[in-house]
C-alpha cells in the first residue's frame, strides 16, 4: 500500500517564481480575447453617435483652432517661423492619442473588474487594449495633418522615415504610464481623480503649443527627460522635414523605456492581488 502510494506523482501549484516582465507567449494564446476587446473599444467608443469617426478628426480640430488662435494670434508665441496653424497640428495629433489612450488605460482595470474575479486570462491585456484601439483614432486624424500639410505645400522628406520609430515611442509612453496607472487605480481610487491634472500639466510640459527651442540652455537635459517632448519634436522633424533634434530625443528615449519597463514589472508584481482588492 505504501509503495502504491509512493508512486502516486505529486503536483504542487504554486506561483511562477521565473522574472518575466511580459509572456508574450501567453499574450499569443489569448490574442482572440484580445482581438475582440480592442474592436469592442473601437466600436463602443461611437456607437449611436450621429458624427461617428469623424469625433476623431474633430476632437483635435477644436484643440488646433482654440490653441491657434489664443498662443498662435493672440499671445504670438515663436514657432520658428512655421505657420503656427501647422506647428500645433503635428504636435496635437500625438498629444490626443497620447492623452485619451492614457487616460482610458488607467482605469482599464476599474472599468473592467467585473472580469477580473470570473475567469482567468493575462490581465496585461486591460491596459494595452485602449494603445490599440486608439490608434484608429490616430490614423483618422492623420487625415487631418496632411490636409493642412498640403495646403502650406510641405513636402516630405526622408526624415519621414523615421515616422514609424516615433510612432512606436508614442506607444510606448503611453503603455507604460497605463500600466503604472491602471495597476495603482486597483489600490488607489484617486487616480481616477489624479489623471486629469496629470494630463493637463504634461500637456504644458512638452512642446506641444511652444517650440523646445524657447527653454534655456541649462534646463534642456532635465526638460528632455520629458519623453513627450522627444515624441512631439519627433513628429515635427519628420513630418516638416527639420533637423531631428536628437538632444531631445535622446534622452525622451532613455525614460520612455524605463517607464515602460517599470510599469511591466510593478503591473505583473501587482497582478495577483488584483482579484482580492476590487
Amino acid at each position: 500500500m505504501s509503495s502504491a502510494a509512493q508512486q502516486i506523482p505529486l503536483i504542487e501549484i504554486g506561483p511562477d517564481q521565473r522574472l518575466k516582465i511580459v509572456d508574450f507567449r501567453e499574450l499569443w494564446q489569448y490574442k482572440d480575447l484580445f482581438r475582440f476587446l480592442v474592436w469592442r473599444d473601437i466600436k463602443v467608443l461611437y456607437a449611436q453617435t450621429i458624427l461617428g469617426f469623424a469625433w476623431a478628426i474633430l476632437n483635435p480640430a477644436i484643440q488646433i483652432l482654440v490653441f491657434t488662435v489664443i498662443f498662435g494670434t493672440v499671445a504670438n508665441i515663436a514657432t520658428d517661423d512655421i505657420p503656427y496653424i501647422l506647428f500645433s497640428t503635428v504636435a496635437i495629433i500625438p498629444w490626443t492619442y497620447i492623452s485619451d489612450a492614457m487616460s482610458i488605460g488607467s482605469q482599464s482595470l476599474v472599468s473592467g473588474q467585473h472580469l477580473l474575479g470570473k475567469v482567468y486570462f493575462p490581465r496585461l491585456i486591460f491596459p494595452l487594449t485602449p494603445i490599440l484601439a486608439k490608434l484608429v483614432d490616430f490614423a483618422i486624424s492623420l487625415l487631418l495633418l496632411v490636409g493642412i500639410m498640403t495646403y502650406y505645400r510641405v513636402i516630405p522628406t526622408w526624415n519621414l522615415l523615421m515616422l514609424p520609430f516615433f510612432i512606436l515611442m508614442m506607444m510606448s509612453v503611453s503603455a507604460g504610464i497605463s500600466m503604472w496607472m491602471s495597476a495603482l487605480a486597483i489600490r488607489f481610487r484617486d487616480v481616477r481623480f489624479a489623471m486629469p491634472f496629470i494630463l493637463r500639466m504634461l500637456i504644458y510640459s512638452a512642446p506641444v503649443v511652444y517650440t523646445a527651442s524657447a527653454i534655456p540652455g541649462n534646463y534642456r537635459l532635465i526638460y528632455s527627460l520629458n519623453p513627450i517632448v522627444g515624441v512631439v519634436e519627433g513628429f515635427r522633424a519628420c513630418l516638416l522635414g527639420l533637423e531631428i533634434p536628437w538632444m531631445f530625443i535622446l534622452p525622451g528615449m532613455a525614460t520612455a523605456l524605463l517607464i515602460l519597463l517599470s510599469g511591466a514589472v510593478y503591473f505583473r508584481r501587482m497582478e495577483r492581488v488584483f482579484v482580492d482588492v476590487i
